[in-house]
């Protein structure tokens, strides 16, 4: 089959015939050129990916000079294009040196078929191969920009937040491991990709181990990899997660969670930064940043020796501590606004937003879940309500927020909670509560209003 462009160099002309009788038949395309002077502006007017260059073109000359001149000059210009030299016997000397200059191959004058054809296609295959490289490099680097490109979803005003932020942006910079506390829902996940997006691996990759998921008998699979036939099962080579974030970043989320045998392991991996993929008998070095998170109270265990002090020290040169939502209620204003946006988009409702009534409701709840419950509960009310703004009704079904079925003490009460009774029954359909309760919209509207639920 005939694959490749191929331009031949050489100043004598019943070569070049001879040599484009035969090839012809093994490219797509064979040029020739006698002047190497035309070699610059046919090179830029054709993308060859094989050059066949002689090494000496003057008369009487044989110091191969000129040879390895216009060898520079195609590798400085058109550095993808491969070289095969063209040389008599007694140049071989020469024909070594063009190989340190960059030339893929040469083949001795007088030549033999089988054996150019060979050199040729090697080098051929050789450009194809760089070619391949360089596609799948710019792929890789599209690849990991992809990844790693996003907003910045820091979201908070708060002194406890910006105190965070400060110490994020400090240690960010460099190199240290750094482990993150704090409640379920915190954010944790959040500022780990922010010390990736803040530091110096950002063009590298993110990758996230979930150590609350992973069965203890994949564990080492997972993170060290493992090789073909290594286990039941294993059908193929596996890279583990210390591999593919070389370079990059390495997050283990739910740090806590590993069992004591298995930190035994994982400490070594840390201090050695190699790993061992199952089934293998080489060591891999990796190049890793390493963030880890827990919602555990990792010191305490460590008093009570579920988790190994000497695996501590490794993993918190820097230890941040994210505060739960509670303990900063000035930023749910922001918070929820973000998040009115982002759902108000996804369901068709970019007109959305949210009442100051709803944010001073929002502010009085505890929050368990934190963060998540926070976007799970505006999730719901966007898409429950039938209206383009959010009122404190509208977060009914996210969290109870009243204590109804007690007695009342006054008609206001009474009504008060036949309103939130309502409301909580037919899932804040104002239509249907007006009709239940015999009153019209507007005035359902006022009620709650006067009432704030």
């Amino acid at each position: 089959m005939k694959q490749g462009k191929l331009l031949i160099v050489d100043d004598k002309k019943n070569i070049l015939q001879a040599l484009t009788m035969f090839l012809q038949f093994e490219f797509d395309k064979v040029q020739t050129i006698s002047n190497p002077n035309l070699l610059s502006a046919e090179l830029e007017s054709n993308n060859y990916d094989v050059v066949l260059l002689d090494m000496n073109f003057k008369a009487g000359q044989s110091t191969g000079n000129e040879g390895l001149y216009w060898l520079r000059e195609i590798k400085k210009r058109f550095p993808e294009t491969e070289v095969v030299m063209f040389t008599a016997f007694g140049d071989i000397a020469l024909a070594v040196n063009a190989l340190k200059e960059g030339a893929a191959d040469f083949v001795l004058k007088p030549w033999e078929n089988e054996k150019l054809i060979a050199t040729l296609k090697s080098a051929y295959r050789l450009r194809k191969s760089n070619k391949e490289i360089t596609e799948l490099k710019g792929k890789e680097q599209s690849m990991k920009r992809e990844l790693n490109q996003g907003e910045q979803l820091i979201i908070g005003k708060s002194a406890a937040m910006q105190q965070v932020m400060n110490l994020v942006r400090k240690v960010a910079a460099t190199d240290a491991n750094v482990l993150i506390t704090g409640e379920n829902g915190t954010g944790k996940g959040v500022i780990s990709k922010e010390i990736h997006r803040l530091s110096l691996r950002k063009n590298e990759l993110f990758v996230l181990a979930d150590l609350a998921s992973l069965a203890e008998t994949l564990f080492e699979s997972e993170l060290f990899g493992h090789k073909k036939g290594s286990y039941t099962g294993a059908v193929e080579d596996r890279i583990g997660k210390f591999v593919l974030a070389n370079k990059g970043t390495l997050f283990l989320d739910e740090i806590g969670n590993i069992p004591l045998n298995l930190q035994a392991k994982l400490l070594t991996v840390l201090q050695s930064r190699c790993v061992t993929p199952v089934g293998a008998d080489k060591e891999v070095q990796t190049d890793i940043r390493l963030v880890s998170a827990t919602n555990k109270n990792i010191h305490q265990m460590v008093i009570e020796g579920q988790f190994r002090q000497d695996l501590l020290y490794r993993l918190n040169t820097i230890e941040i501590h994210l505060p739960p939502l509670r303990e900063r209620t000035e930023d749910i204003e922001d918070l929820a606004g973000y998040y009115v946006g982002v759902y108000g988009r996804k369901y068709g409702k970019p007109q959305m937003k949210i009442t100051t009534a709803a944010i001073t409701k929002l502010r009085s709840q505890p929050w368990p879940g934190n963060i998540r419950e926070l976007q799970h509960s505006v999730e719901k009310a966007v898409i429950l309500t039938d209206s383009n703004e959010l009122r404190p009704i509208d977060f009914m079904g996210g969290f109870e927020m009243e204590q109804i079925g007690n007695q009342p003490e006054t008609l206001e009460e009474m009504e008060r909670q036949m309103i939130a009774s309502a409301m909580k029954r037919h899932a804040g359909n104002l239509t249907i509560v007006a009709s239940k309760l015999g009153i019209s919209r507007p005035t359902l509207y006022s009620k709650i209003e006067r009432y704030g639920i």
